[in-house]
């Protein structure tokens, strides 16, 4: 197969940033804020809750809009679990990247028109925005407005639960930040990735 892949419009390639930097924003700020009895060890702790709030209002309407551009555009069908034996293409993406890749076998997966994500791509997607980014902007709010908080969560303080489950779902996405951009250099030259979400165009022979 030759020629490129035109796969990533400008919206979704200015949203994958803004996204981005409002992550590693929130990832920054929040671990300073976890330090704040300390020495700051990044900001201060005015500045780190100051812009942690910032960036999680921000975070929360960018959400939105990739949820309504997600129905508007049908751009949710490339998050569709549909692929024949899904569970058995999982199993063997997750082969590749653990093992294949240092072997030099063939990619598993084939970017299309139709098919933008791989099945290990799909259902970490699907966790990632449909579960974890929701508790994270939801609790993020409870403890920006702590009036909405129940007082008391299974007897203990709803503002302390809010904000461990905060802290758990923050710390996920995190570890998915540090992974995504790994995978991204996965079986490809580097600086592959960061072209093909620069430019829109996805190379066939660059199946990540």
């Amino acid at each position: 197969m030759s020629g490129k892949l035109y796969l990533y419009p400008g919206s979704i390639r200015i949203w994958h940033l803004l996204n981005a930097v409002l992550i590693i924003g929130l990832i920054i700020t929040g671990v300073s804020l976890q330090y704040a009895a300390k020495d700051p060890i990044l900001l201060p702790f005015r500045v780190s809750i100051t812009w942690h709030n910032i960036f999680g209002v921000l975070l929360s309407f960018n959400y939105a809009l990739y949820l309504i551009a997600g129905f508007v555009t049908g751009n949710f069908r490339f998050y569709i679990i549909r692929q024949p034996r899904f569970w058995h293409r999982l199993f063997r993406q997750a082969r590749y990247y653990a093992f294949g890749v240092f072997r030099g076998e063939e990619h598993p997966f084939h970017v299309s028109e139709t098919e933008k994500f791989n099945p290990l791509q799909k259902i970490s997607y699907w966790f990632v925005m449909f579960i974890f980014m929701p508790i994270v902007i939801v609790t993020g709010w409870g403890l920006l407005y702590p009036d909405l908080v129940a007082h008391v969560i299974f007897g203990v303080s709803g503002l302390h639960v809010t904000d461990i489950v905060h802290i758990i779902a923050g710390f996920i996405l995190s570890i998915f930040l540090v992974v995504h951009i790994y995978l991204c250099t996965v079986g490809m030259k580097w600086g592959d990735a960061i072209k093909t979400i620069s430019t829109g165009y996805h190379h066939p022979l660059n199946d990540d």
